[in-house]
């Protein structure tokens, strides 16, 4: 489509735009309006430019000819040390993926450095020339990316769509209008002393940087420190997870093909999978100079004492137990979509989300209405590849999911659905747990403490409606990285909630906002520290480099050491009395002090 007829229907819908305020319109159309026209503007953007994506094309990963259900799923294999690969959703045989050795990660990192230096040198309009070309293959090839994402890890359609696919075209989108701002050369302020100065921060590549992921969202979690890694000027290694490394290749290759459609090395980006016993190779290894850690927290505790070797910054997302917190001012209009949003933020992905809700807590009076309204809808809730909820990434939490359910009944919490392993009827060897609703929660019981990461919905009352109380619940665990608030924009007590939550991110009046609008991402306590996402990710891939010039260099203005402070000092109380002149002078709070400071200068010169 040629630019002149884009421009003008972009300028015919922001013309019309704000009649639509003036109608009653759903809240969804209104948004669909808003999208598209963010999108064509984009899209015009992109032609200004003149960096047109290219289309490229990658090989789709095989499967067997012949279709294998596996008994016993797992990714051990008696015997090898390869890691099977399956499906968790039905058991089905996906293939053997050798894991990577000592020597193959050294040379996916020298293959890294040697193609870095040339692409520390390349402009931001090259970089975003390649994230276009990726935001345009994904966009192309949302179906296929999203049925490989889910044979790999289990979740379905939908999910897949939600958590891989547009989270990726936001981080895409939003490196590709904002990236340069966040990492170009950044003005300072000076002082009096130095006003001759001119100060800057500059961000600058670190080399090869490292990213080791977690399963729970196959292809985002591998594309996004990538997007952030080369757009910083760096190359990557990713490690990734033995639990879904039948796609990464596929995955990879799709940052790889747009680096080769526009003249690039591909082995900018390299992957490795490899057992726990080998992955310290990485994290102590002298040529990364980064690591971006998602995962457990007894993991990074292993990557933070090996990363420390080498003296590796790392940034850690550890999970947490986010609260939900649904306050009286909550409408009763709005409380139908408040239903829907601790919904889809509890059962997304089969609650394997790093900020999934896990804790849904509420006064008295608000928490006896939450009851009624989601037990049916819980129980409702259809398992399987075309259902609700898909699988889980393996049976192996089950027993332990199983336990904090059932103290948790012992000591007084009530299991109204669910609650244990399912036997889905036509994949008896899928990975499933049922839907679970537990009510009656305290802050004294294990599972209000550890994270679940599974489907199980948990009801927690504060015991009275003050801000005190409802933080006590919610900040009880020793974790700290999302939360979200429910209530009326009115409502002092929301801000207070806000502001008292020791989280890293809180959505108000919604789930996940934060990430959806990259947003630092990242948490505090023991879900983690550092942050990846937004001008604070992108920065934390650079070396911070502060240069300070002369402003005036070419008229001769210059720094001179004054003949006081020469060596060899000439005497050093008369030095002194000439330095505390220049204190005086520079920092002095009132005019008197700033004379007093001109004369000691004067008298001791």
């Amino acid at each position: 489509m040629a630019a002149e007829p884009i421009r003008s229907l972009y300028q015919q819908l922001l013309t019309a735009l704000p009649n639509l305020s003036s109608i009653e319109v759903p809240v969804t159309l209104w948004t669909f309006a808003w999208t598209s026209l963010c999108g064509l503007g984009i899209w015009y953007l992109g032609i200004r430019e003149k960096t047109d994506p290219i289309r490229y094309s990658i090989p789709t990963p095989k499967l067997p000819e012949k279709v294998e259900i596996l008994d016993q799923p797992a990714i051990k294999v008696s015997g090898s040390t390869a890691i099977q690969c399956y499906a968790p959703a039905t058991g089905q045989f996906l293939g053997l993926v050798n894991p990577s050795t000592p020597n193959a990660i050294d040379r996916a990192i020298e293959q890294a450095q040697e193609a870095q230096i040339e692409w520390a040198e390349t402009t931001f309009r090259q970089r975003r020339a390649v994230l276009r070309s990726i935001l345009r293959h994904v966009l192309d090839n949302q179906e296929g990316i999203c049925r490989v994402a889910c044979l790999d890890s289990g979740k379905t359609l939908l999910d897949a769509q939600l958590g891989e696919i547009l989270v990726t075209a936001e981080k895409l989108q939003w490196t590709i209008k904002h990236g340069e701002k966040a990492l170009r050369p950044s003005r300072r302020p000076t002082n009096l002393l130095m006003a001759y100065k001119h100060n800057t921060v500059h961000y600058e590549p670190l080399g090869v940087v490292a990213a080791l992921v977690s399963w729970n969202y196959p292809f985002h979690n591998l594309i996004g420190p990538v997007i952030s890694a080369l757009f910083a000027g760096n190359g990557i290694l990713v490690k990734v997870s033995e639990q879904t490394a039948w796609s990464s290749t596929y995955f990879a290759n799709i940052a790889r093909g747009a680096l080769v459609a526009h003249g690039h090395s591909p082995a900018l980006v390299q992957t490795v999978v490899c057992w726990p016993q080998t992955a310290g190779h990485i994290t102590s290894h002298p040529k990364i100079s980064h690591i971006t850690f998602i995962g457990s927290r007894p993991v990074c505790h292993k990557v933070a004492t090996s990363a420390a070797k080498a003296l590796i910054p790392v940034v850690a997302e550890l999970g947490g137990k986010d609260a939900s917190i649904v306050l009286d001012s909550v409408s009763r209009r709005d409380l139908p979509r408040v239903i829907e949003t601790l919904l889809r933020g509890s059962f997304q992905a089969s609650g394997q989300n790093c900020i999934g809700i896990e804790r849904i807590i509420a006064p008295p009076a608000t928490y006896e209405k939450l009851i009624p309204l989601l037990e049916p809808r819980v129980r409702a809730l259809r398992l399987g590849p075309k259902g609700d909820l898909g699988a889980m990434i393996s049976n192996v939490s089950f027993s332990r999911l199983e336990s904090l359910i059932s103290d948790a009944v012992r000591a007084g919490a009530h299991l109204l659905v669910g609650g244990k392993r399912f036997t889905h009827p036509d994949y008896p060897s899928g990975h499933y747990f049922a839907p679970t609703l537990l009510v009656d929660v305290t802050p004294g019981m294990t599972i209000a403490n550890e994270e679940c990461f599974a489907p199980i919905m948990m009801l927690m009352r504060a015991p009275s409606n003050s801000t005190a109380d409802i933080l006590a619940v919610a900040n009880a665990p020793d974790f700290g990285l999302g939360s979200s608030v429910f209530g009326s924009e009115s409502d002092s007590q929301l801000k207070a909630i806000v502001k008292g939550l020791k989280v890293g991110m809180v959505a108000v009046n919604d789930f996940g906002a934060t990430y959806a609008t990259q947003l630092p991402f990242g948490g505090i306590r023991g879900s983690g520290y550092g942050r990846f996402a937004g001008d604070e990710g992108l920065r934390g891939l650079c070396n911070l480099k502060s240069v300070s010039e002369d402003r005036f260099g070419w008229l001769g203005i210059r720094t001179a050491i004054p003949r006081p402070m020469q060596y060899p000092i000439p005497e050093q109380e008369r030095s002194w009395r000439f330095a505390k002149g220049i204190v005086e002078v520079g920092y002095g709070t009132s005019a008197t002090r700033k004379a007093r400071g001109v004369l000691g200068i004067l008298k001791n010169t």
